[in-house]
């Protein structure tokens, strides 16, 4: 079985009814016949092309709805059955705020399928892991603070430019708001970001699985219906 066959499984597993899936790009999860998603993006597919030129060749998922994906400002609250976020937490600029959101516009019973990239398989593996003390304090003074060091971390350890360009390479990213990935976790430390929002800040939800996946993480929640 392949990484695609897993999140297959998985899909069909826990996702029925309509929902949203925010920022499919290029690999939309492949979810089981009769169940509908919408797609968002910050960005049309137009706007995404030019963001990601490395895309340029490949098909892009249609963006039903255009909102910031870590707000979802323009969703209802408990509006829809399940929230697909697959590789879409690390790219968060305040991944805890994010997660309120997810859960917010999902019904009581509903899912949040996550996919997390571990990054010791990725192209962010040189870069020190997110500590827990880093996303509470995206999440209460907002991530304003971290943000300039988290651009200048990814062109040294990811892009790899030489000092003398990393000033330039950083403002540019900045300049065109590329979505960098702004957090990095592994099978070890993500379960402590989940399991600090359910005990310290008591979000309502369940962890129905937490499963390896060929170099990625996938996390299935279950909103709590209201006591």
């Amino acid at each position: 079985m392949d990484l695609y066959a897993k999140r297959r499984e998985i899909a069909s597993q826990y996702l029925k009814g309509e929902g949203i899936e925010v920022g499919p790009l290029n690999a939309p999860l492949e979810v089981p016949a009769g169940v509908k998603v919408h797609y968002i993006d910050r960005m049309s597919v137009e706007e995404l092309r030019q963001q990601y030129p490395e895309l340029a060749e490949v098909n892009l998922a249609d963006v039903d709805i255009i909102d910031d994906g870590e707000t979802l400002s323009s969703i209802q609250d408990n509006s829809w059955d399940f929230v697909i976020a697959n590789h879409m937490i690390e790219h968060c600029q305040n991944p805890i705020g994010a997660l309120v959101n997810f859960l917010r516009v999902v019904k009581p019973e509903g899912i949040v399928y996550m996919g997390v990239p571990d990054k010791r398989y990725t192209f962010d593996r040189d870069r020190p892991l997110t500590s827990l003390d880093h996303l509470i304090r995206d999440y209460k003074e907002g991530p304003e603070w971290s943000r300039v060091p988290h651009y200048e971390e990814y062109v040294r350890l990811v892009d790899k430019f030489p000092e003398a360009q990393v000033a330039e390479r950083m403002q540019y990213l900045l300049d065109i708001d590329y979505s960098i990935h702004f957090h990095v976790w592994t099978a070890e430390t993500f379960p402590e970001f989940l399991g600090y929002c359910q005990k310290n800040l008591f979000f309502s939800f369940d962890i129905q699985l937490f499963q390896e996946n060929f170099g990625e993480l996938i996390c299935i929640l279950r909103k709590r219906t209201k006591e």
